[in-house]
């Protein structure tokens, strides 16, 4: 029996047409969630989105446990449910943009990086997602899109953020992640990453060189929340024949200036 076909534990009856209840099927049900969670007033508690929703509380429980792995919902450290970093990507892919200020943040820290290529991403668990893009007026792309999912120990803005997580949870993400290679010179070896996290924590930003695409070198640092847990990240994103890592480097401080910008937006 499949999981649209499954009754609702207590529920009585047989399942009808692919149908779980009166509540509607697997993917009615997901939808009214999704809509409860992204709410006025979030995050949210499971008992508020159960009753937002209409849906009964173990399901709305598996349903949140399943959005929140795929990264559309955030679990937060109290157990309130948010929008997660997928949601607010493919929300930006269909309205084609977010709050103007954000943009206009965006768009500075790019002309002060000589036009080079801006992202912006949000953090769910092992990963971050790209919630923005602003392409370099230079002649070059990066294959980078927005809605698209990568390792934190890959990328500028995931060390950024790494560097800014609790060095137990750190550890944890590793040990269940890895550090799977995407270039010959991804870090691997977790003493090394380690040694580079506490770098990144001394002159607050990080730096990809060819680490997760040959050819492309980054600087990042992290958007801080309330507590200084990181939520997101900003990096410039350069090709390596046209800008050296001392020059990118120099993008530091309007890199900076962006993301302490972005803070209270996010």
């Amino acid at each position: 029996m499949s999981m649209d076909e499954a009754p609702e534990p207590g529920g009585g009856g047989a399942p009808r047409g692919g149908r779980t209840s009166a509540a509607g099927s697997v993917l009615e049900k997901s939808l009214r969630i999704l809509e409860a969670v992204a709410a006025p007033g979030g995050p949210h508690r499971l008992a508020e989105v159960t009753a937002a929703a209409a849906v009964p509380k173990s399901s709305t429980f598996r349903i949140l446990a399943s959005l929140a792995e795929q990264g559309f919902v955030r679990q937060e450290a109290d157990g309130r449910y948010g929008v997660g970093p997928r949601l607010r990507g493919l929300s930006a892919l269909v309205s084609g943009g977010e709050p103007a200020s954000i943009g206009r943040i965006l768009d500075e820290l790019r002309q002060a990086a000589g036009g080079q290529t801006v992202h912006l991403a949000l953090h769910s668990g092992e990963t971050i997602t790209y919630i923005r893009k602003l392409e370099s007026e230079q002649p070059f792309r990066t294959a980078s899109r927005v809605g698209m999912r990568m390792p934190l120990h890959t990328t500028a803005i995931g060390k950024s953020i790494l560097a800014h997580l609790p060095g137990t949870e750190v550890r944890e993400l590793i040990a269940a992640t890895g550090l799977a290679p995407r270039t010959p010179r991804t870090l691997t070896r977790a003493e090394e990453l380690y040694a580079q996290l506490a770098e990144v924590r001394a002159r607050g930003f990080a730096l990809d060189d060819e680490e997760n695409e040959p050819t492309i070198r980054c600087i990042g640092a992290a958007v801080l929340g309330p507590g200084g847990r990181p939520i997101g990240g900003v990096s410039v994103t350069t090709v390596t024949f046209l800008v050296s890592r001392e020059e990118i480097e120099s993008y530091a401080p309007a890199l900076r200036a962006a993301t302490a910008a972005l803070a209270p937006l996010l």
